[in-house]
Parts: C-alpha cells; structure tokens; sequence
C-alpha cells in the first residue's frame, strides 16, 4: 500500500482514469507533476485511518486469482476492483434527500437496519433447542443424533427433522423414541417423537413442561424472494444458540436439480452458514418468523444450504392431525412445467404439437399406474385437473391434496390439437418412493 503514498507511474488514459477514481474515492488530496521522462505522475496523500482501512482491503483482494494480470507488460494497472454499483438517481432528483437522519434502530420498509438480524434472532432463539439421540445396534450404543429443533406450540410441540430423531440406517436406536431436549436457557427435557415423515424429512417431538415453554411463531416462505435476507439458528457441533445469516439463494430449488430421486420435493436454498447439528433449526425471516426449517447442505461447497419451505410443513402438520401420517396421492406421471420457450422449442421439433399456451407436460407414464390405466400417454399436456385450469405441477398437486381413491377429471391436448377427457383414480404414494 505504500506505493500509493508515493508517485504512480501510469502508462495510459485508462490507467490514469482508474487511479484518479481511487484517489476521489480516498477523499485525499492529489498533486500531477512530471518526471525526468516526462511520464505522467499522480501522487495522492490520504488520512492514516482510511490508508489503514484500504491497507486491509487490497491485502485481501490482492491475492485474489481473477485479478492477477496475465500479461506483465500491464502489470502497474490497477484492477478496478474498489467500485460500488449504486442506485441511478432518477431526473426529477436534483438535491439532497431531505428525510431526517434516525438512530438506525427502525430502519425504512424493506431495509437492513444495524438490529435488524439482532431482533429477528432474539425473537426466536429461545425456542431453539437443541435435540440428543442414542443411536445403538443390538443394545449397544454407538454414538449419538445431534441436531436441533424449534417449540411451535406451548404445549411442547417441536419441529425438527425426522434423520435427526429417525434412524435411516437401518440400525435400531436405542433411545426407544426418546429424545433428550435441551433448551437456550439450561432447561433438560426428554421428548418423544410423535410423528416422521421420512419423504419431507420433517418430524414432531413432544415435551412435557410445568412452567411455560418459549414459542416461536411460523410464517410463510411463499413472500420470500431470492435475495431477502434470512437467519439461521442452531446448534452446529453441539454449539447451542448459533446464529449465522445470508440470502435466499432460490425459492424453488427442486429435488432433481440436487440428485435426489423419489417424489418431486421444492427447497429453500439459501448461503447462511450450515454445518453438522443445524439440522432441524429454523431459517428465520427478519419479521422473526420461521419461514423453513434447515435440513442438507452440500458437503463439496460452501454456501449451499437446503431448507424445506414452511408453507409445506404447515400442510405435513395438517396431515398429521388429521390421519397421523402424511397421505400422498400417486398418479404414475413424470411431468413438466411449460412456458413460452419450451412450448417454441417442441412445436420446431414437432409440428403436431398441441396449440398450447401454459400447461403441464407429461413425457413419461409409469407403466401399470393409475395414470396408465386411465389412458395418459406420453406427450399428453394437462390443461385442466379437476375443473380447474392448470400451468404448473405445483397447482396439481395443491389440487389432489390428500384425494386417494377418488376419481379425477383431467383434460390433455394431444397431437394435432385433439382434446381427450380422462378420468384417473389416484392411490396412495410408497413412503419409500
């Protein structure tokens, strides 16, 4: 950093631009003057604390390998690496903003405010808890599930994962269902599981507490949008009410983009901090409400973390009252959602392809389903399903909600614009589907 205490040598107009930015930028003083080689020369003298700041910054920068020149003959360019994107002012502003200036402690609507992860952590850490399992074979312990998990109701109702209080691997645990509970402020509990949905991974411990339980409230994970902030809590390693925060990545990463076979399954993606022991926390928004509850990461990266969406387990929850599992209903049919790109890419390749604007596409029919024996065919698109008119899997599946053994109406257009009405009668999914 010394070298911008003194002269920098720059051989071109671009060169001189950039490091006339990054003086204004230090708010320093400059001086030009001229060499005995008559190369332009620009000195620039800034303050002790931002030269310091600026120090710490390029030595991190600095070694970054997207900015290492591979040409050496460039090698006194500076890399324009110090600028900020900000706002275009729009025309009619032409002066200051004349709002007054807060303490920070409310900042405006859809802001980042100093407080703001603070408050929304604060609003539901103490309902965080962390969960303990003894896993065993044949009556001997072998180690045990940590993960963590949130109390949803005051009677001592906690949502976590299910592979963090169900064993996956087919050894037997030796807890017997029983889950040691331990809460933010030093309170032990012994819990025991309710209900597992292995498909969601999602399940449901119970505790019994004489004094009041701390709750936090659900919200809905169908507002967010990817960018808006989140937070995560946990206890990563057994590191009881850790606190970790970042973006949403994507609202609606699906089950096969990450390899995972089985029924189709949509994920919050998000890049807080998620390690061993999250599993089952809460993914927080900055209203403090738990909008999904942490469940995977992807080992070989950083930043990838999965959640699986609140309004989804809103409806697991419902299930449960209702019929203490979750009933799917299974039709038998690989499908897509299509838009105007996709339905213009298939009528090239196809000129027979239905005259089709939105609808689900069905490329495959598994073979001896309910939806082979009521007549599906590959190709088929579903424009209607039970008297509605549908655009995506999703508002199918909303449609059959728990309908097992219940015969729907579904319309599909066909080659050569042919409309076909078929009546399909779903059954219940395999749980290990």
């Amino acid at each position: 950093m010394k070298y911008f205490l003194k002269k920098v040598q720059v051989s071109n107009r671009e060169s001189l631009l950039r490091t006339l930015a990054f003086a204004t930028a230090g708010s320093g003083l400059m001086w030009f003057g001229s060499d005995e080689t008559s190369k332009r020369a620009v000195s620039v003298s800034i303050s002790t604390p931002l030269r310091d700041s600026l120090l710490r910054r390029w030595q991190i920068i600095h070694f970054l390998p997207t900015y290492v020149s591979a040409n050496p003959a460039k090698s006194e360019d500076f890399p324009a690496i110090f600028s900020r994107a900000v706002p275009v002012p729009s025309a009619d502003v032409d002066k200051e903003d004349s709002r007054p200036v807060t303490n920070g402690s409310k900042p405006c609507c859809g802001c980042l405010g100093r407080d703001s992860i603070a408050t929304a952590a604060a609003q539901v850490g103490p309902a965080v808890v962390n969960l303990s399992v003894p896993q065993g074979f044949h009556g001997m312990t072998l180690g045990k599930s940590i993960g963590s998990g949130t109390i949803i109701d005051p009677d001592g109702t906690i949502l976590t994962c299910a592979h963090v209080v169900v064993d996956f691997q087919g050894l037997k645990a030796s807890s017997k269902g029983k889950v040691e509970v331990t809460l933010q402020d030093g309170r032990s509990f012994e819990g025991t599981v309710v209900n597992a949905d292995l498909h969601s991974d999602i399940a449901i411990v119970k505790i019994k507490s004489k004094t009041p339980l701390p709750t936090a409230k659900l919200g809905s994970s169908s507002k967010l949008r990817p960018g808006d902030w989140v937070v995560a809590i946990g206890c990563p390693l057994s590191l009881q009410n850790t606190i970790t925060a970042g973006i949403v990545s994507c609202v609606d990463r699906k089950s096969s983009d990450l390899g995972l076979g089985g029924m189709r399954r949509e994920y919050l993606q998000t890049d807080c901090a998620i390690n061993a022991g999250n599993s089952g926390g809460p993914l927080v928004n900055l209203d403090g409400e738990v909008v999904g509850v942490n469940i995977m990461k992807v080992l070989a990266a950083d930043g990838l973390g999965f959640s699986v969406p609140v309004d989804s387990i809103s409806k697991i929850i419902d299930h449960f009252k209702k019929n203490g599992r979750v009933v799917r209903p299974w039709l038998g049919l690989k499908m897509l959602d299509l838009n105007e790109m996709i339905i213009a890419q298939l009528k090239e390749r196809d000129a027979v392809f239905p005259n089709v604007n939105r609808g689900v596409l069905v490329p495959m029919v598994t073979p001896g389903s309910p939806a082979d024996r009521a007549g599906f065919r590959p190709g088929d698109v579903v424009v209607e399903f039970e008297g509605k008119p549908v655009e995506s899997i999703k508002e199918i599946i909303e449609t059959m909600g728990d309908k097992v053994g219940i015969p729907i109406k579904v319309v599909v257009k066909r080659a050569k614009d042919s409309v076909v009405t078929l009546i399909v009668v779903p059954e219940e999914a395999n749980p290990d589907m």
